[in-house]
């Protein structure tokens, strides 16, 4: 059977003008994006510090896109169950990640075998927040500040300990952060959770601990505790009396980031507007208001800035995560 060449040059127009029509299709999505709501995945428990930024920057992002953002839980393996989730989804806008340090910068260090790659298979699109951490000592130690504390533990090596909520934690990592930068020998108690290690901490069983700011400052207005400084490299002014550690230890820095990212291949244009209006989301008064109640300072700026953050901060732990032979076991 032959097919005459008019017949294969009108087939090849219908398909020419098919594809011109799903691109056009396409290209209109992209243009009316967000038609139906959107998705935020939020890969902790309800209730916890993520969870409650998610729907504190919901309700406002959602006002400037035009759209609902309904947010859903997934937690399960420190992050990595939605985490994974978004990065499997649909480049098309409409399921989104609110990632933190803990899925995006320490996990993947921990573990090599972490089901996505944070390069491959995710689109950053902001930088949303950080939550600073603050050093916390006992009332009863001899050391009023962070440089008496440190020569303090340099007379006492191997005598001193920190708390953590855990091992491979931020909480752990700042330790020792501050342990390298500081040259000392301290041991670690890990806990299941900061809270269970402040009662030992202000019976003096415990030295010190580095608990994010939110849940550790009530403690030190409370006078149970005293705070030594702040994890910022400058002054925050979530805690404006606090001396930034990076005073003395220059560099030192530590923040619980939070991020939103969407599936890798995310289309550039849809890429844009959500980071324009996030941005004007963390602008607004009130939001900034709540996120400030929360212990978190809104950050904002570029897709660009926001990867290469990512990017520092992921080889900051991981060197430490090496070096100090740190896992999640």
């Amino acid at each position: 059977m032959q097919i005459s060449r008019g017949v294969v040059l009108k087939a090849g127009a219908v398909l020419w003008c098919m594809g011109l029509s799903l691109a056009a299709v396409a290209q209109s999505a992209v243009q009316n994006y967000p038609a139906k709501a959107v998705r935020l995945v939020v890969p902790f428990p309800a209730g916890g510090a993520t969870d409650i930024f998610a729907r504190t920057l919901s309700q406002k992002l959602g006002e400037k896109l035009g759209n609902s953002i309904v947010v859903e839980n997934r937690p399960g393996a420190g992050g990595t169950i939605g985490a994974d989730l978004v990065a499997k989804a649909a480049p098309d806008g409409y399921t989104l990640l609110l990632a933190t340090s803990s899925t995006h910068s320490i996990g993947p260090a921990l573990n090599s075998k972490m089901p996505y790659s944070v390069q491959r298979d995710f689109t950053p699109i902001v930088h949303v927040g950080d939550a600073p951490s603050i050093m916390l000592v006992p009332n009863s130690t001899p050391a009023k500040t962070a440089q008496e504390w440190i020569a303090y533990a340099r007379k006492n090596p191997g005598k001193l300990n920190y708390a953590s909520s855990g091992n491979g934690t931020i909480v752990q990592l700042t330790a020792e952060l501050f342990k390298a930068q500081a040259g000392l020998f301290l041991v670690h108690i890990p806990y299941k959770g900061t809270a269970l290690a402040i009662p030992d901490l202000v019976s003096g069983k415990v030295d010190v601990m580095f608990d994010s700011l939110p849940t550790g400052l009530p403690h030190v207005r409370d006078g149970r505790l005293r705070a030594l400084g702040v994890t910022t490299l400058q002054k925050s002014p979530l805690a404006p009396d606090l001396p930034p550690l990076a005073d003395l230890l220059p560099g030192f820095a530590s923040n619980t980031w939070f991020g939103l990212y969407g599936p890798s291949g995310l289309p550039s244009e849809v890429l844009a507007k959500l980071n324009a209006a996030v941005n004007q989301s963390l602008a607004d008064a009130d939001v900034k208001d709540r996120l400030q109640r929360l212990g978190i300072e809104p950050v904002g700026g570029s897709s660009e800035q926001f990867a290469k953050m990512v990017a520092h901060d992921s080889a900051k732990w991981k060197k430490i995560i090496v070096e100090r032979k740190i896992s999640a076991e």
